[in-house]
């Protein structure tokens, strides 16, 4: 695979889901680069906004389609959602380390994701479709604007959750597993911290592997400023502190690896 490298997209599409949440695709060579769980950092068409917004990776593959589905959560991601067809905007990417799908071989898998921390595990699903034994998805939501979640359903059965109660199972995710006659063997998360917090302490509970997902704020992206650092259970290497970078060590973590 190569590595990260900065190029100029094209897009090919861009539309609001669900309110604040945005799907843009480009066309770049950094498509057929990329695997699930990595992000990439995208420019703000604006010379006032020189730090890219790291947003994960949705989606991408061999016709050269790279597929970003984002919230706006200021004025970085504002600015992108006025991308529209023809557009050119700067990529830099792909970024950190993804999932580990050779874990998942022969396995059962359970794919976890709440809220802005679904796009990612549908292109690990996807993925996983011929590498896991069997895989089920639980998807959490605030409400009942189920965005992405039929896109789910040709990769494993789908288990929705919702904070209000309005579809599925009342509450989030990891609820809805323990309703289930499902035990993983392996889960791979990314959601809010209160949801991978309690993954991890069931997961440990009950002898399962987990990789999580950890989403922070970022400003370089390649590892260079140290302002997206984790606590981690042992000392790095090089640093001999107990930190880890989630841009580049992440942003999926071993649960076991990190104190969260």
């Amino acid at each position: 695979m190569a590595g990260k490298r900065k190029e100029t997209a094209t897009v090919v599409l861009q539309k609001e889901i669900a309110k604040d949440i945005y799907d843009l695709r480009v066309k770049s060579g950094l498509a057929t680069d990329c695997l699930p769980g990595q992000f990439a950092g995208i420019y703000p068409p604006s010379d006032a906004h020189l730090l890219m917004r790291p947003i994960s990776i949705c989606e991408a593959g061999s016709e050269g389609i790279i597929r970003f589905v984002y919230r706006i959560a200021g004025e970085g991601t504002a600015l992108l959602s006025v991308l529209k067809e023809g557009d050119q905007v700067d990529v830099l990417g792909p970024l950190g380390n993804g999932f580990p799908l050779d874990e998942a071989k022969g396995k059962k898998v359970a794919v976890m994701g709440g809220g802005i921390g679904i796009p990612p595990m549908l292109y690990t699903a996807g993925q996983l479709k011929g590498i896991s034994d069997r895989t089920e998805i639980y998807l959490g939501y605030r409400d009942a604007n189920l965005f992405l979640a039929d896109e789910f359903k040709p990769f494993g059965e789908v288990v929705i959750a919702t904070e209000d109660g309005s579809e599925g199972h009342k509450g989030n995710v990891l609820g809805a597993l323990k309703e289930r006659d499902f035990t993983p063997d392996v889960i791979m998360a990314c959601g809010p911290m209160p949801m991978l917090r309690a993954i991890k302490k069931y997961a440990e509970e009950n002898h399962i592997t987990a990789f999580i997902s950890l989403e922070e704020r970022m400003a370089c992206g390649v590892g260079a400023c140290l302002g997206c650092v984790c606590k981690t259970v042992k000392k790095d290497e090089h640093s001999h502190v107990n930190n880890a970078r989630i841009c580049t060590e992440g942003p999926v973590f071993d649960a076991s690896d990190v104190e969260i």
